[in-house]
């Protein structure tokens, strides 16, 4: 049974799912309806955040008088999510019962392959089953749904999937250990949703920050975070944007951090010299113009600059300009990136930066940088 929302962007319609959260809860509520009524549930229905209902299949049932189990298989729509068809199981169990209380206490555990929490920064307690605040809010009013009050009641929410799944994820990095975290602060998955991929990358921000580093390594993707571990960075510090480097940089802006280093290959980062703070291709590109801007700058003939129009990529450009011993326009380049984030950032927070290219490693560093990098 597909859940049938749909949405339509850039004139394509695309069909919704429920978050993990969603699927947790559903789970939990049909535990705790069998747990309640002694019989069978097959089917759940769930109200999300996002004030959409969410009907779904129940599984694997079984209910005793003071234990029920269910399951609930995730739906993700078109969106292309890791945890796409994995199957959340809840075991309800009923502790005891208690006169004195006016709302049932839902105790909420991590059963197999659901993450616990090891590491600061994170939006619940070290120690905590890795189950954010929203969808945790939902379990617990799921369970409270059918025992609102006299009960003190174990929800263990296990899915065995989730183990190799979270190897994949950012959790490992973030310091959730044994499995994937039960997520969604609407409880609806938008395909391809910018926002949620937005979300992540600052959770990772924040860690760093609540770890207590002072300085972060800001880069693009793969081939940077390795250009500063190579430095000598931990791996905590490196922390991606993406495309999305206004968005990161308001984050670091609401956090204690001293430093930031722009590390990034020269077709994404001469763009942030420019003052593009997306960097995505759809929305900015004028990497040529921007490079033509300080090599006229920086002097140079009128050929060079016709001959960097005429280039296709920003990499065979940098190559240009060492072959012409144009390494100044890549300096000024790496001090723009500095002036405008500076800029940005209102002066609060001190910035560096380096590029580099896929062929020759670092080509550029701004004026304090050689500090961190080794460049000659």
């Amino acid at each position: 049974m597909a859940f049938e929302r749909y949405i339509t962007k850039g004139g394509k319609k695309y069909r919704l799912g429920y978050t993990t959260g969603t699927t947790a809860a559903g789970a939990a509520k049909a535990a705790a309806e069998m747990l309640c009524r002694q019989e069978t549930v097959k089917k759940v229905l769930i109200e999300t955040p996002a004030e959409i209902e969410v009907e779904m299949e129940v599984e694997d049932c079984f209910y005793s008088q003071d234990l029920a189990r269910a399951a609930v298989v995730k739906d993700a729509g078109d969106d292309p999510d890791q945890t796409d068809g994995i199957k959340i199981t809840v075991e309800l169990k009923r502790i005891k019962t208690d006169k004195a209380l006016a709302e049932s206490k839902v105790i909420i555990k991590a059963g197999e392959g659901i993450g616990q929490v090891t590491k600061p920064g994170l939006q619940l307690d070290i120690g905590q089953a890795a189950v954010n605040p929203v969808p945790r809010e939902m379990i617990k009013k799921a369970v409270r749904d059918i025992f609102p009050k006299n009960n003190v009641l174990e929800v263990l929410i296990s899915a065995p999937a989730g183990v190799e799944i979270a190897r994949k994820t950012f959790n490992p990095k973030l310091g959730i250990e044994g499995g994937i975290s039960i997520l969604g602060t609407s409880g609806i998955v938008e395909p391809m949703s910018e926002s949620a991929y937005k979300e992540s990358l600052a959770v990772e921000l924040r860690q760093a920050a609540a770890l207590g580093y002072k300085k972060i390594i800001l880069v693009f993707g793969n081939y940077g975070k390795k250009e500063a571990l190579a430095a000598g960075f931990k791996e905590e510090q490196i922390i991606r944007m993406s495309n999305f480097v206004g968005f990161m940089l308001a984050e670091v802006d609401e956090l204690e951090i001293d430093e930031i280093i722009m590390v990034g290959h020269i077709g994404k980062i001469v763009k942030v010299a420019g003052g593009i703070f997306n960097t995505h291709s759809k929305l900015a590109d004028g990497r040529r113009e921007i490079i033509a801007a300080h090599a006229a700058l920086a002097g140079a003939e009128q050929k060079v600059i016709e001959a960097i129009f005429a280039i296709n990529t920003a990499e065979e450009a940098v190559e240009y300009l060492l072959a012409h011993k144009l390494e100044k326009v890549l300096q000024n380049i790496c001090e723009a990136v500095v002036s405008k984030v500076e800029a940005k950032l209102e002066k609060k927070i001190k910035c560096k930066s380096v590029i580099f290219t896929l062929n020759q490693g670092i080509v550029a560093l701004s004026r304090e940088a050689e500090e961190d990098f080794d460049f000659e």
